[in-house]
């Protein structure tokens, strides 16, 4: 296994929600769309799944062969074969762990949080927010109330965070810390992008990337766009903006709009 994929982070959420299960169905399959419906979720929920666990992992996990309304077929790189046995041997970890504990064979120890034991698995990381991306610390900035928290994605991207003094002190956070920068996706603006242009906020960020997803709507357009390989972004466009997969596009989300996370 390549020491370069992220797989930890990529099942640093907990196992109990269906992102893996998506990669598993996916695999037994072929299809994304019949993933989708074993999991009981849509086929755009399941594409949300996939982006996830390739951001967090760091590498491309399907190949997929353009189809019709069925969604085509997809199947699993090696490296995502490599993280479902690894998300198999952890489950199968966590089980045995838990029926020690349930059976008496072990103790949860008198000084430990109560719940500890089973419930473990409730503190894992789960949220509505879309856009999950690895990165690096490389600066903090102010001394003040609010914090500027400069962060690298990959090899050459940026991307910074706004937030408290007092986030920053109880995070532990410092220069060369990996973390994750999450950010709703309704709160990501794509644009196409001009060359030259100037950001007009000062406390804004601007990725850009190509789009390789667009779903319109009357409330406004859902683009996914490659910030770079195996990172994605999600934002809206304004409905008809007339955004094409393969565009190149900008990506604008205010910095006190991006939350800086811990891994598990």
């Amino acid at each position: 296994m390549s020491s370069t994929h992220r797989y930890i982070d990529a099942l640093g959420h907990g196992l109990s929600d269906k992102r893996i299960d998506i990669l598993r169905g996916i695999g037994r399959t072929g299809s994304i769309s019949q993933a989708a419906r074993d999991a009981g979720v849509s086929y755009k929920a399941a594409w949300q799944a996939i982006d996830t666990l390739g951001n967090l992992a760091g590498v491309a996990l399907l190949e997929r062969a353009v189809g019709g309304a069925g969604g085509g077929g997809a199947t699993l790189t090696g490296p995502g074969l490599e993280l479902l046995a690894l998300a198999d041997a952890m489950e199968a970890a966590r089980r045995e762990v838990q029926q020690r504990f349930t059976s008496g064979a072990a103790a949860v120890p008198q000084d430990a949080p109560r719940g500890a034991g089973p419930a473990l698995g409730w503190l894992a990381l789960r949220t509505s927010m879309r856009n999950q991306l690895p990165a690096r610390i490389e600066q903090l900035e102010g001394s003040g109330p609010v914090v500027r928290v400069g962060l690298r994605l990959g090899q050459d991207g940026h991307i910074a965070a706004r937030i408290t003094q007092e986030s920053v002190q109880l995070l532990g956070l410092a220069p060369g810390m990996a973390v994750i920068a999450l950010c709703k996706a309704t709160a990501v603006q794509v644009s196409r992008a001009a060359p030259g242009a100037k950001p007009s906020r000062a406390a804004a960020n601007r990725l850009e990337g190509s789009v390789i997803r667009v779903a319109r709507g009357d409330s406004g357009d859902e683009i996914t766009l490659a910030l770079a390989p195996g990172l994605q972004l999600v934002g809206f466009a304004p409905s008809g903006s007339g955004l094409r997969v393969r565009q190149r596009v900008r990506a604008s989300v205010d910095e006190s709009s991006v939350v800086v996370a811990l891994g598990a």
